[in-house]
Order: C-alpha cells, then sequence, then structure tokens
C-alpha cells in the first residue's frame, strides 16, 4: 500500500469512527486530514482533497474549532485562513472527553435527576422508577467524575496507563 492509499484508507476509517464519538462523518474526515498534515491547510486544501462543498466543509471546521481540536492558523504572507488540528493524542483523547461530557453526559445527568425527583405517590411503578433512575443518575454520575479526574490529571502514569486501555 502506497502513501496515497493508506491516505484515503485512514480518512476513510476516521470518518466512520467519528460518529462513535459524537460527530459527522465529514466532519471525522476533515479532522483525519488535519491530523495527518504536516502543514495547516486552507479550506480550498480541504475541499479538494476530500471532495466536499465549501458548505460543507465551512460548517464542519466551525464545529471542529468548537470541539477545541481544529485551529485557524496564520500563515505569513497569505490571505487564507489556514487550519491544524491538534497533534498529540493525548491532549485530543482529554478534549473529546471533555466534550462529551459537555454535550452529552451532563445533560443526561440533569435529566436524571429531574425524573428522579418526581413524587412519590406509593405505587410499585413509581417506587422502581425512582429506584432505577437515581441508580442510572448515580453510575453516569461516577463514570463522569472518574473521566473528569483523569482528564485533568498532568500526564502521569495513571492517565498514560488509563489512555492506553481506551484505545
Amino acid at each position: 500500500m502506497n502513501y496515497l492509499e493508506a491516505k484515503d484508507k485512514f480518512i476513510q476509517t476516521w470518518g466512520s469512527l467519528g460518529t462513535l464519538w459524537g460527530i459527522n462523518k465529514a466532519m471525522a474526515q476533515i479532522h483525519a486530514l488535519l491530523l495527518i498534515s504536516p502543514e495547516p491547510l486552507s479550506m480550498e486544501d480541504i475541499m479538494e482533497q476530500l471532495q466536499i462543498s465549501r458548505g460543507n466543509t465551512s460548517m464542519n471546521l466551525r464545529q471542529l474549532i468548537d470541539w477545541g481540536i481544529v485551529y485557524k492558523t496564520s500563515i505569513a504572507g497569505e490571505r487564507k485562513e489556514f487550519f491544524s488540528s491538534e497533534k498529540d493524542v493525548n491532549e485530543l483523547a482529554k478534549q473529546i472527553a471533555r466534550e462529551r461530557s459537555r454535550r452529552e453526559i451532563q445533560p443526561t445527568l440533569k435529566v436524571l435527576k429531574e425524573v428522579s425527583n418526581i413524587e412519590d405517590d406509593g405505587s410499585a411503578k413509581t417506587k422502581e422508577f425512582i429506584k432505577q433512575t437515581k441508580s442510572l443518575h448515580e453510575l453516569a454520575e461516577t463514570a463522569d467524575s472518574i473521566m473528569n479526574r483523569i482528564v485533568n490529571q498532568e500526564s502521569n502514569w495513571l492517565t498514560k496507563t488509563f489512555i492506553k486501555l481506551l484505545k
């Protein structure tokens, strides 16, 4: 397999995997391209290499910037905007974990807390509902707390070991 074949395979695979961490395929493909690019790329470079529209590219770049894993970069003498990705895979994993917590886990915790605090009318179904939703809230809160502790740790052996386990 040559470089271009490997590059295309990586970008396609990363695009498919992107849906597992909460982003669409085109967004993940843009991220993959920027991740492996040795220099920042312009929007036109991205559009050309991935064969996607300007609107799709622009929208997904904004979202990647919002996720904190892609950055606008200036190049002296150039008027175009250029983009680059976080290259440190440990920092990348931490940022994705932070964003998933903020976007998914925190809103779910809020809903679970709200629905588990309903008035207990004494019926078996209400008691079971309260019991199960409180248990789910506790589990999700514990998991989020553990993940946040790991993400917020400086690089040490525990964090590195956990990140390796996640891979």
